[in-house]
């Protein structure tokens, strides 16, 4: 955290707000495993058994390792201006809300063979 926060006040940027996103994180791994491992055999079928059983076994150490505190994510809001952000952070939840309801309306791109 030292090195990135001086290379932020070298780039002459404020530090607005930190977040720890230790469990968040790992809650983000558990659901790509999930995802990973409901779509096993296709991923098989396109690399090979070895692949999955390694990219298995990394998700399911990473989810492991930020459940102990063994690993953390930090989210860094910068700014260049001190004004610009406001001072409480209520406004990230209605955005995120805002941004689900686009993807509702418009879900993502799928490929053309699925």
């Amino acid at each position: 955290m030292s090195e990135v926060i001086a290379a932020v006040e070298r780039a002459g940027l404020l530090v607005a707000g930190i977040e720890i996103l230790r469990l968040h994180y790992a809650e983000t791994v558990r659901v790509w495993r999930e995802r990973f491992l409901a779509h096993r055999q296709m991923i098989e079928e396109l690399y090979d058994a070895r692949f999955v059983r390694m990219w298995d076994f990394y998700l399911a150490a990473s989810e492991l390792a930020f459940r102990g505190q063994a690993m953390m994510v930090f989210q860094l809001q910068l700014t260049k201006r001190e004004r610009i952000v406001p001072i409480v952070q209520d406004y990230v939840a209605a955005e995120s809300a805002r941004l689900r309801a686009l993807e509702i309306k418009h879900p993502p791109l799928r490929r053309v063979a699925e």
